[in-house]
């Protein structure tokens, strides 16, 4: 396995009498990409902000590179934030030559961004972020930490951030990538999912879903299906005209559903059908598993 470019033990931040990160052990190695999902408030934020030691930690170790972060060895770290970092005021150019200049190196010769003389508050949110992505980057970091990179982005330009994440992985940098968005699990190598400050998974995403499954209801009659499923306490989601119902036992489906014409099949959960199953079951503490 790949040497480990940044890792917390036992992490725990607090603010007040809130613990924002609460006992979080981690790592992430040289060329993988490990993705923090979870709602917003799970604590992702803190926890890279801590890890670049923006935000003092309480209890528990961060290690980058196998040591106690110095300035020397954050200088090796590329860091986009929610807020992406840039002087609104100048233009990329600008933007890219004095992010260069503060590593010592040349800018990066990116002719769709640096020809543009416009202010980088007038850029599009996506021609930003590529502003932001290409400053984090200009120095060849060996750990990238990204901090919800793509949001508020269309479609389009989400696949060329994450062209730009996986080039980034494929020359050996780390990364740590936040997110919210479930379908960008399947572009991380590793997952792991946090609620209320704590760890309540951690794995591939095959790992994540393991063998959990839910039920698929077909009826002619959906919305009466529906109206029953709630009336008994039950949390259906409507796709299409058919509903999905996580697991449930039998004979609560079939009180539920009585008289309401239908057939039932079972499928493999979604990753956000199961990050919702974990979130309501409660967040376990790191290493007691999921």
């Amino acid at each position: 396995m790949n040497p480990v470019v940044a890792q917390t033990k036992h992490l725990t931040v607090r603010y007040a009498a809130q613990r924002a990160v609460d006992d979080v052990s981690l790592e992430v190695h040289q060329g993988e990409v490990l993705g923090l999902l979870g709602a917003n408030g799970a604590g992702k934020t803190t926890l890279l902000k801590t890890l670049l030691g923006l935000v003092p930690q309480d209890t528990g170790d961060t290690l980058l590179f196998g040591a106690p972060p110095t300035r020397q060895s954050r200088r090796r770290v590329g860091y986009v934030p929610q807020g992406l970092g840039l002087y609104e005021d100048l233009s990329a150019a600008e933007n890219l030559r004095f992010s260069a200049a503060v590593y010592g190196r040349r800018p990066a010769a990116r002719a769709d961004l640096m020809n543009d003389p416009a202010p980088v508050r007038a850029l599009p949110l996506g021609t930003q972020r590529r502003v932001a992505f290409a400053a984090a980057l200009q120095h060849e970091p060996d750990l990238l930490l990204l901090d919800e990179p793509t949001s508020g982005v269309d479609p389009l330009e989400r696949a060329r951030l994450w062209d730009t994440i996986r080039a980034a992985a494929s020359r050996g940098a780390g990364v740590i990538v936040t997110t919210h968005h479930m379908d960008e699990a399947e572009q991380c190598d590793r997952l792991i999912i946090m609620a209320e400050g704590r760890v309540i998974a951690d794995g591939t995403l095959a790992d994540v879903i393991g063998s959990h499954e839910v039920v698929i209801i077909e009826t002619p009659d959906w919305a009466r299906a529906l109206r029953r499923l709630e009336a008994h306490g039950l949390d259906p989601s409507l796709v299409g005209r058919t509903l999905r119902l996580g697991e449930v036992p039998e004979a609560v489906l079939a009180r539920a559903l009585d008289g309401v014409p239908h057939r039932l099949t079972q499928v493999p959960a979604s990753l956000e059908e199961r990050f919702v199953s974990l979130v309501r079951a409660g967040a376990p503490r790191s290493g007691e598993g999921f």
